[in-house]
């Protein structure tokens, strides 16, 4: 897989992980809030996650 240098990523078990070093091998992710107003880290999700 190729690696976006401009999306680093940790979540290993992502399909979209590069595998070969931490970052993300989409050319863009989709980032979404699990409320109307997100005011931390916990209330957000990178919505193109896939197992």
């Amino acid at each position: 897989m190729k690696n976006n240098k401009s999306i680093s990523c940790t979540v290993t078990e992502c399909k979209n992980h590069s595998k070969e070093e931490n970052f993300c091998s989409l050319n863009k992710i989709q980032i979404v809030k699990h409320s109307d107003s997100a005011s931390n880290v916990e209330q957000t999700d990178c919505r193109s996650f896939q197992a």
